[in-house]
């Protein structure tokens, strides 16, 4: 199992829009071949992160995803878009999964 998680660097005027954007996403990522399960976290501290957690088979389904007509869709209006993302950044990481239960 393969795990990564996007931590969005999202001011708190923004975030109802980010999560927006992400919750068009979320139904989508149901029919991902290889994909687990997607979770959109908000942390309820005052000025919280936003991360996009994601749960693959393996390493290999999770850079199939990335490399697929499917992540290009699911990032399409961004690009798209002439609006500015209000995210002023990201950190990614990527973990396989050692322990399960």
């Amino acid at each position: 199992m393969y795990v990564v998680m996007n931590e969005l660097k999202v001011p708190d005027e923004a975030k109802d829009m980010m999560k927006q954007r992400f919750g068009k996403s979320a139904e989508s990522m149901k029919n991902v071949e290889g994909c687990l399960e997607f979770m959109f976290l908000e942390q309820s501290a005052e000025n919280g992160k936003l991360i996009v957690f994601t749960k693959w088979e393996n390493e290999e389904a999770y850079q199939k995803w990335l490399h697929s007509e499917s992540f290009k869709n699911a990032h399409k209006e961004k690009r798209d878009s002439k609006e500015k993302s209000p995210a002023s950044g990201n950190e990614l990481s990527e973990f396989t999964v050692v322990y399960h239960t």
